[in-house]
């Protein structure tokens, strides 16, 4: 019988196993390899909130308990035309209360390089946000003109469009240009960054109340990723027309006497308000080396959905204790640590028990009684 010997491999063959081999191999390690805990640094704020036009003032009204609710005024819409304290009547509001901030309307649009005309198109929401970014990138002591084309982020939290729908209602004849960019939510973010010059991601986010702590999340995770050397995340909400208030009446989900009263036997439901919040984030790493002023530290965070439960706006508790629990093993941090949780706090009678029980599940592991966790939601004061 005769033995024919193997065609030996060519050189380029041989090459192209062995690079392939190589790949393999880094792909497994790059499994293997956990991913370094990296904490963020949070280097300035800005917000606008009622009655209380930065971070300053809004610590003061937190600390002298002031009640910032107060009835819809008449630069939003027509109180009377709308309410009527029948939760069942067609059109009407039956809760005339919420928590609105002051001089939306006003602008400043040339300092952003916008035209007063494109300004007349321009969602309030933008005009807040961009107002508030240069805010907390001036507390964090960060020069705009240095972040010119740099990869630096922006993750904005927004979900609702009510300049839009109160511009269709009125001024359909002046829908021009403009309305577009000036109204769709993605702009929230995207105008940021062009005004700025940056060149990092860039991302509108609505997971309702949710948004500006998603937005955050995210922030965190992309500059953990190297996808930004600095990320600006936040959220605004402004009520500028009724029909989201109607909806919610006919939901029965607003308070009559238009308060929130949070994790308290007489909580009737919750209550609108409106306001901004920037933060300015950075690698903890970084921060040190660029000799930041570092006012906190993000440790860890964590998000994930209700999935099934009684309806599709009812929380669900374990899926609350499950996401609490990943957010303090991302953290290093043990329940017990804990010393103070800023609760969602609707001041309701379905989602306050189970947020509180899904609090004490987790947070008691572990904790002394003489280790009391504070609770606490600033939404009784600002709804």
């Amino acid at each position: 019988m005769d033995v024919f010997p193997q065609s030996p491999l060519s050189t380029t063959k041989r090459a192209l196993l062995a690079i392939h081999d190589l790949k393999s191999k880094l792909l497994e390690a790059e499994r293997a390899q956990k991913v370094p805990h990296e904490e963020i640094a949070i280097l300035g704020l800005g917000c606008r909130l009622p009655q209380a036009a930065n971070p300053e003032a809004f610590w003061e009204l937190l600390r002298n308990g002031t009640d910032a609710i107060t009835e819809i005024p008449s630069t939003r819409w027509d109180k009377d035309r709308y309410h009527d304290p029948n939760p069942g009547a067609t059109g009407k509001i039956y809760s005339p209360y919420g928590s609105f901030v002051e001089r939306v309307d006003e602008c400043d649009p040339q300092f952003f390089n916008i035209s007063p005309r494109e300004a007349r198109s321009l969602d309030p929401q933008q005009r807040l946000l961009l107002e508030v970014s240069w805010e907390a990138l001036e507390h964090a002591n960060q020069v705009p003109d240095h972040l010119f084309k740099t990869t630096a982020g922006v993750f904005i939290g927004i979900g609702t469009s009510d300049y839009a729908l109160r511009t269709l209602k009125t001024l359909q004849e002046d829908v021009d240009a403009y309305f577009g960019t000036g109204n769709a939510l993605s702009m929230a973010a995207g105008r940021i960054s062009y005004l700025l010059g940056l060149t990092g991601p860039a991302i509108a986010i609505d997971t309702a109340c949710s948004s500006s702590l998603v937005a955050v999340h995210l922030a965190c995770q992309s500059l953990q990723q190297r996808e930004c050397n600095l990320a600006l995340a936040g959220g605004v909400n402004l009520i500028l027309s009724p029909e989201n208030s109607i909806s919610l009446s006919k939901a029965r989900m607003l308070s009559p006497d238009g308060r929130c009263k949070t994790f308290d036997e007489s909580a009737n439901g919750y209550v609108r308000g409106e306001g901004c919040g920037v933060v300015v984030l950075k690698r903890m790493r970084d921060a040190i080396a660029d000799g930041d002023n570092i006012l906190a530290v993000i440790r860890g965070s964590a998000i994930n959905q209700d999935g099934p439960s009684g309806g599709l706006t009812v929380p669900n508790g374990p899926a609350q204790q499950i996401v609490i629990g990943q957010a303090l093993a991302n953290a290093r941090v043990e329940p017990h640590q804990v010393q103070y949780v800023e609760a969602h706090g609707t001041g309701t009678a379905l989602g306050d028990p189970i947020e509180i029980q899904a609090l004490g599940a987790v947070y008691g592991k572990g904790r002394a009684h003489n280790e009391p966790l504070i609770v606490g939601a600033l939404k009784t004061n600002i709804g």
